[in-house]
């Protein structure tokens, strides 16, 4: 792929890009968001369910025995509870059956699972959403120098970004105008990996969200090293020092550095570093569906691009543009102003979906009552309950 055009705003800007002021030495407390964390709380154990849901569909029998999907518990951040408590926790989602006494427990969807499954399947088959889908990832890999990312770090962007659960076979081989499946050395593992690199640097896509509001949706108006704020709010019963405001608003009057030019000439402890790291940030959230992910996704990304602790600084000096929610057994970030108390301000149909799968494991289905059975396949019998349905 091409490299990524020169810095504009090195020949326009030589004087203020190399400014090193730099953060003042002042602790920016943490105050909890009740609002943002609700909205990470609905999605408790959402995409372990659809990733179960997704492994059970591509299942020749659309089942599995429960010991193998046990097998996935370590991989999918279960809590420590068996697999048979854990489906048997969404009684409207699984269903748990004996094929005949001789063989184990298996695991099966719903029919009001299969149904969700389905419209789900459609809406990842529309070419408006197949388009979007391949426009989020390709600015993910413009966003890095090379235009390529290992394939074990956009995995781990895949549910956020609303990519389908094989987009490689059934999305990326449709467009390879677009991507090329590729080598890269990964220094972390220190041997080759595989990796989905851009075919060429696509132009029309080079403009952040932030850089769109700021010309109207209109790229001729369009104007590289504007003075951009980022929008800021705070939750209830948080105040930030005087010298910690009073350098926050110097630090939003810097040049805005686009997040797809490469800015790692910048000294790495200086504001504009930090305003680029915060950048990168932004627009890495605002490709995502949900405008939220893991903490840990954005260190592994980090970690890969050579942004060493920029982003956790980021996040810790900029408490009024991301939120750190420690909710559901892992730290989540949320990008604030994509959120108007617990709800997304622009809903994107994949989320929709993902709200009718939160209703249906939280639904109480009056039609199912447990009933003991005998389980064999083990050293003793045990006794569990399934469910069935009251007219079958």
């Amino acid at each position: 792929m091409a490299p990524k055009p020169p810095p504009l705003l090195a020949a326009k800007f030589p004087h203020r890009l190399h400014s090193l002021r730099t953060f003042i030495n002042a602790r920016v407390k943490w105050v909890p968001d009740p609002f943002l964390d609700v909205a990470v709380s609905k999605e408790k154990n959402l995409k372990q369910i659809l990733s179960f849901k997704n492994q059970l569909i591509h299942s020749p029998s659309k089942s599995l025995p429960l010991s193998s999907l046990s097998l996935l518990k370590p991989h999918l951040d279960l809590p420590t509870t068996t697999a048979l408590k854990f489906f048997q926790k969404y009684p409207s989602f699984f269903t748990l059956f004996q094929p005949c006494p001789s063989l184990p427990l298996h695991v099966k969807l719903t029919p009001q699972a299969l149904t969700l499954h389905k419209e789900e399947s459609a809406i990842h088959g529309l070419p408006a959403q197949r388009d979007d889908a391949v426009r989020r990832l390709a600015k993910l890999l413009m966003l890095t120098n090379a235009g390529k990312l290992p394939f074990y770090v956009i995995n781990r962007f895949k549910f956020d970004l609303g990519l389908p659960y094989n987009y490689v076979t059934s999305l990326l081989a449709d467009y390879p105008e677009y991507f090329q499946v590729c080598e890269v050395k990964d220094s972390v593992a220190n041997k080759e990996v595989l990796a989905l690199e851009l075919v060429s640097w696509r132009k029309e896509l080079v403009v952040s969200e932030m850089e769109r509001r700021s010309c109207g949706g209109d790229l001729l108006n369009l104007k590289k090293g504007m003075c951009l704020r980022f929008s800021m709010n705070f939750p209830r019963g948080f105040d930030l020092e005087k010298r910690v405001m009073n350098w926050v608003e110097q630090w939003q009057d810097l040049p805005y550095i686009s997040p797809y030019e490469d800015a790692f000439h910048f000294a790495p402890s200086g504001d504009l570093a930090e305003k680029w790291a915060v950048a990168v940030l932004h627009e890495l959230l605002w490709l995502l569906v949900s405008k939220k992910t893991e903490r840990d996704n954005l260190f592994c990304l980090g970690d890969y691009l050579g942004f060493g602790d920029r982003f956790k600084k980021a996040l810790r000096h900029h408490p009024g543009i991301f939120y750190v929610s420690n909710k559901i057994r892992t730290q989540t970030v949320v990008l604030r102003e994509a959120y108007r108390k617990d709800f997304l301000v622009e809903r994107h149909p994949l989320m929709g979906m993902r709200h009718r799968y939160i209703h249906l494991m939280n639904k109480s289905n009056d039609r199912r009552k447990p009933v003991g059975v005998v389980a064999f396949g083990s050293q003793r019998k045990t006794k569990v309950n399934l469910c069935i349905d009251n007219d079958k």
